[in-house]
């Protein structure tokens, strides 16, 4: 492509412009004269006219050499020539995206119908060169891939697009595609060939050699140069593969050495190209691995006309990956024992069509899509089938349409994903176990605050109803419900993991002895109590109190499975089990870390867990038993109490013959030089305070409106002085306030959760004014958990719900032990 503009002569213009002034000055000198018949006005308008003129000509020849340009316009023939490359694609674009001009191998390629970025790619590579080319304009360079379909149809191919801005006014753009080159594959196969992959096909009988088109060989397996030659040494490398071959009238070929003689064989050939790379397969430049195989072992040799190879099968068989061959008519000629355990079918032996292992709905794409790879050309592809062993998770089926191996027409892949489904199914109940215990902890910190204000309502109301009053008895009745209540977010915070806990270095069988008698008392007499514990337990690190209650609720539930069948008699074991570093890795469940164990192991006769239940008893509120019965929190607070000591519990149950739950707890290793604990809390408590009786002012910080009445209430009936806010700002301008006028508070008694500024945060901001501000918290969550979150020394802590008493003998000693 070329342009050519050829501008107007410079000095016909001006000749022009000339004439026309003149002829002007003429006609305006004659109109004066006319109207004035003065010489010598007529004279000085002459001369003035004169003079403008001889000006305007001048500027015009300056303007005119302005403007005109200092260089020649292009000729973009020249940039063609200078563009023109055999290796690499070059193309201009203008700023309208408009193809200026492009080199031969461009044209070629991509073609000349449009311009660069709008060429025929796949979707991918448009976007990616759309992006280059805002980039490319914006910052002035850009690069990506591409893949392009040559318009020959020799394949797809790889290129890399450079993009370039140049121009004066940077309008235009560069385009640079260069090939990316393949692999040499022919040289790994000639190395391969003589080595390994040689030795591992002459195990199987299969003779090898690497042909060059034109027939010359360029390697040989050592079995095919005995076979061939007579001689495993012998170097066949530019022999003619045709002249070792003998074919008889029967078309039956054969090595020409044996002289008719030798057993016949079956020789398949495989191109060594890889049909991923983007240079295209051509059968004129590309060689082939012949493979020779014994007629009486190749395809379609069987007895069965099953049209498989044995050898085939055998290495087939032995691979990991589930594989399986189907012939032109859709029938399964071979699968392995990997293909059948992925669909489910193990131990079975494979059907007679693949349709038959999937759904009904499934069957007729997978039979059409075994056709199409069938017929079609060399391709492959992924079928999404629901099997019928797992129908309701579908799963990926490879299918392959494979040449030169009789009647197998198309090879089929499957992929057992049992055990990814099982942990799928893991973090998913993980996963949602979590969620459920963020929202159990949730709503038992906020009922606690509900039921903080009706347990303090209660105790102020009693205090003026004695015993015989008439509203005595339905205050107690309020009250012990509302313990009750109590009972149930304590066992809520427990499987969140929110309870406040007192770990204690143990031994699992001497917990199991303090509950052994009231556990015999609880199952009956019907049930059989077992306990057995091995030896060289490892101690644990744990609250006395939350195991027992393990124990307790595991116990229960398995009593009342083996009561609701048959004359309730049954068998309960419980034992204690050490599980070594060794035993926790070949665990059937790979959750656990690798360490030292130590089991508590609950066993029952009953009646066992349905397997559609077992993934949800360990959630809240889920029961199995009649309404009415239970209130679906005793596994739930098991799994809180287990997690938070450190643990693992797991069940395991089949219908008809009972469930094991096995409770795993890491063995209590101290750290060096620190002192083994020896059965105590792990801190010590404080020397009893004495009885407080001082009084004193205390800052009462509570968002809950009726939280904050019920606490404020119950201290000034203790004689305290009292300063309520409403959130943790509000406190803190309190004691700004009061420390101006010069007073100050000897407690803060604070919740924790509060919006804007929490209590933690308004501690800290209270103890940068008066440090060592002693610090009350109110809390329905953990006392360890909120210890490690706050880091705040000089706090005490009261976990909600709590009664008028105790928040007055809790205030009270607060304030004895900063007295001293």
């Amino acid at each position: 492509m070329s342009v050519e503009d050829t501008p107007q002569p410079e000095s016909r213009r001006s000749l022009i412009d000339v004439l026309v002034v003149v002829g002007a000055l003429a006609a305006s000198l004659a109109l004066v004269w006319v109207l004035t018949r003065d010489p010598v006005l007529s004279a000085v308008f002459g001369g003035a006219m004169f003079v403008f003129a001889g000006l305007s000509f001048v500027l015009s020849r300056r303007g005119g050499e302005v403007a005109s340009p200092d260089f020649a316009q292009p000729d973009w023939s020249v940039t063609v020539a200078a563009i023109e490359r055999l290796d690499v694609a070059v193309a201009i674009t203008d700023r309208a995206g408009r193809l200026t001009c492009a080199n031969t191998v461009f044209e070629t390629q991509f073609g000349v119908a449009s311009a660069p970025p709008m060429l025929a790619l796949d979707v991918p590579s448009q976007e990616r060169l759309a992006q280059a080319t805002r980039m490319a304009l914006r910052d002035g360079q850009a690069a990506c891939d591409v893949a392009a379909e040559a318009p020959a149809g020799l394949g797809p191919s790889l290129w890399t697009a450079q993009l370039r801005r140049a121009g004066r006014g940077d309008d235009f753009l560069i385009w640079t595609f260069t090939p990316q080159s393949a692999p040499d594959l022919v040289r790994g196969f000639v190395q391969h060939l003589e080595g390994g992959l040689g030795r591992g096909l002459a195990r199987a009988g299969i003779a090898a050699a690497l042909v060059e088109p034109d027939g010359t060989i360029q390697a040989t397996s050592a079995l095919f140069a005995e076979q061939a030659a007579g001689d495993p040494e012998a170097s066949l490398a530019g022999s003619d593969f045709i002249e070792l071959l003998a074919r008889d009238e029967d078309d039956t070929i054969s090595w020409a050495h044996s002289e008719g003689h030798g057993e016949p064989m079956v020789l398949y050939a495989v191109p060594v190209a890889d049909p991923d790379t983007p240079d295209p397969l051509d059968e004129t430049t590309t060689p082939s691995l012949m493979l020779a195989v014994p007629a009486s072992q190749g395809i379609g040799a069987r007895a069965n006309g099953s049209g498989a190879s044995p050898h085939l099968e055998a290495l087939l068989a032995q691979l990991p990956l589930g594989l399986a061959m189907a012939d032109r008519d859709g029938r399964l000629l071979f699968a392995n024992s990997a293909f059948m355990r992925a669909a489910g079918r193990e131990g079975e032996d494979a059907p007679t069509y693949p349709t038959d292992l999937v759904v009904r709905e499934d069957k007729r794409a997978l039979s059409e899509a075994i056709r199409r790879f069938a017929q079609g050309p060399s391709s492959a592809g992924d079928i999404a089938v629901r099997l019928s062993a797992q129908a309701e998770d579908p799963v990926s089926l490879s299918l392959a349409g494979v040449r030169g191996l009789g009647d197998a027409a198309v090879l089929l892949g499957l992929t057992d994903t049992s055990e990814e489904t099982r942990l799928k199914r893991q973090v998913a109940q993980a996963t949602k176990m979590q969620a459920v215990g963020q929202l159990a902890g949730g709503v038992a910190h906020d009922f606690n605050n509900v039921l903080t204000a009706i347990l303090g309502t209660c105790d102020l109301m009693l205090m003026r109803h004695t015993p015989g009053d008439s509203d005595y008895d339905d205050i107690q009745q309020i009250r012990a419900n509302s313990n009750r209540a109590a009972s149930l977010t304590r066992q809520l915070l427990a499987f969140s993991r929110q309870q406040t806990l007192r770990p204690e270095v143990l031994q699992l069988p001497d917990v199991v002895a303090d509950v052994a008698q009231m556990l015999r008392r609880l199952i009956g007499e019907k049930i059989e109590l077992v306990v057995k514990h091995d030896r060289d337990l490892g101690p644990v690190r744990a609250d006395p109190t939350q195991l027992e209650q393990v124990i307790v609720n595991l116990c229960v539930n398995a009593r009342d499975a083996m009561q609701g069948r048959g004359d309730g008699s049954g068998k309960l074991t419980l034992s204690t089990r050490k599980v070594l570093t060794s035993d926790a890795r070949t665990s059937r469940s790979e959750i656990i870390p690798a360490g030292d164990y130590t089991a508590l192991i609950v066993e029952d006769t009953g009646g066992g867990i349905p397997p559609e239940v077992i993934g949800k008893i360990f959630e809240p509120f889920f029961t199995t038993k009649e309404q009415g019965k239970g209130t679906g929190l005793g596994l739930s607070t098991v799994y809180g109490i287990v997690k938070q000591s450190g643990g693992f519990i797991f069940a395991e149950s089949e219908p008809g013959k009972g469930t094991r739950f096995v409770v795993y707890l890491p063995v209590y290793h101290p750290a060096p030089g620190a002192q083994v604990e020896a059965d105590a809390p792990e801190v010590q408590a404080e020397a009893e305070p004495s009885q407080w009786a001082g009084g004193g002012r205390i800052l009462l910080v509570e968002d809950e409106v009726t939280v904050r009445i019920i606490a404020e209430r119950a201290l000034l009936r203790q004689g305290y002085e009292v300063t309520c806010a409403e959130d943790g700002e509000d406190g803190l301008a309190k004691v700004e306030d009061v420390i101006a006028a010069g007073g100050g508070f000897d407690l803060v008694v604070s919740d924790v959760v509060m919006p804007s500024l929490d209590g933690p945060g308004m501690a800290r901001e209270i103890r940068a004014i008066v440090p060592g501000m002693p610090v009350l918290f109110m809390s329905g969550y953990a006392e360890e958990q909120l210890r490690k979150e706050i880091g705040l020394a000089n706090a005490w802590f009261m976990p909600k719900p709590f009664s008028v008493q105790q928040l007055s003998e809790k205030v009270g000693e607060v304030l004895a032990r900063t007295a001293k």
